[in-house]
């Protein structure tokens, strides 16, 4: 037989632990308003960057037969077709080039047409693994899709969360998922980096990621509402955050180590949604900390919502994650 080694876990996070996050609610509710507005301002004056998904094109991968491959004598061969701007990048090993060619004036067929003329402009030391070609009307139709999806998201959100909680918490993680979506949209306008569809899907990702953060924090909340009747609210919020903090820390931190290990390991055809997940983790993790929980506090709370029944100190209300 194997013993069994009697290990009973190690606490991160001594029991206790009261950090006065609700202290700096003002400044940091305020920065984040600044934030949302210097995101909105950007996306207005600088745009997206829209990938071939959203602004129509022709993607094409290709594999140098022998040998790495040059991407420098690429660019010259391609520049000189007259197909308007071409992006040529590395990925994977280096004889992988991902080619994208801009939107062609006309039809599908003109975008069919300057794939064919790149393919045979590289030739034969070059085989062909990959071609897709998206026309205006189906971009456009990707674009108003893609927004469509973000939106209904954080409508089917807020519902769940006002059916479960009161109002109070509804409005608390609305203003954090519109922050989270709108700070990340931003950065990506700032540094103009590629917006396709995979980052609408790193979007809605995140959405989920964030309200399974403020939903364990708000039912904490709960649950303390319940248990310390006369405990001042902002007092109260403190102590839920401190309550799960080790939980929130913990799990943000094990979903950054598996995203950091596929944003340096994965490659450049998966690095922006990488990038997206980052961001989005890490400005998630702090809207459900600094902005839903002051919402909550901005607006109060009746202390009697839960009900009569509600016993003064639930079992689990006092166990801590």
């Amino acid at each position: 037989m194997f013993l069994v080694p009697d290990f009973k876990g190690h606490d991160f996070f001594p029991h206790g632990t009261m950090l006065p996050f609700m202290k700096y609610k003002n400044l940091c509710v305020g920065l984040s308003i600044v934030m949302m507005a210097l995101s909105l301002a950007v996306i207005m004056i600088k745009g997206f960057n829209y990938g071939v998904d959203f602004k129509g094109g022709s993607l094409i991968e290709v594999r140098a037969k022998s040998g790495s491959a040059d991407i420098g004598k690429l660019r010259e061969q391609l520049d000189g077709l007259g197909l308007g701007e071409v992006q040529i990048q590395s990925f994977g090993t280096d004889a992988d080039v991902l080619i994208r060619v801009e939107q062609q004036p006309g039809e599908e067929e003109a975008q069919q047409v300057a794939a064919n003329k790149v393919l045979s402009t590289l030739g034969s030391e070059y085989e062909q693994r990959r071609i897709e070609v998206v026309g205006p009307a189906v971009s456009s139709e990707l674009r108003i899709t893609g927004l469509i999806a973000v939106l209904a998201s954080i409508v089917a959100i807020v519902m769940y969360v006002w059916f479960r909680f009161e109002w109070q918490f509804s409005a608390g993680v609305v203003l954090g998922l519109f922050h989270d979506v709108l700070v990340t949209a931003g950065i990506f306008s700032l540094f103009q980096l590629a917006f396709d569809l995979s980052i609408v899907a790193a979007l809605l990702t995140i959405l989920g990621y964030s309200v399974n953060d403020s939903v364990v924090v708000a039912d904490r909340i709960r649950e303390n509402l319940r248990k310390y009747k006369k405990m001042p609210l902002t007092e109260l919020l403190n102590l839920s955050i401190n309550e799960t903090l080790s939980r929130t820390i913990l799990t943000g931190v094990t979903t950054i180590a598996v995203l950091l290990a596929l944003f340096f390991l994965g490659g450049d055809v998966i690095k922006n949604f990488t990038f997206a997940m980052l961001f989005g983790v890490l400005i998630g993790t702090y809207s459900s900390i600094f902005i839903s929980a002051p919402v909550i506090d901005y607006l109060g709370i009746k202390r009697d919502w839960s009900g009569e029944n509600a016993k003064a100190g639930t079992a689990g209300a006092s166990a801590r994650p």
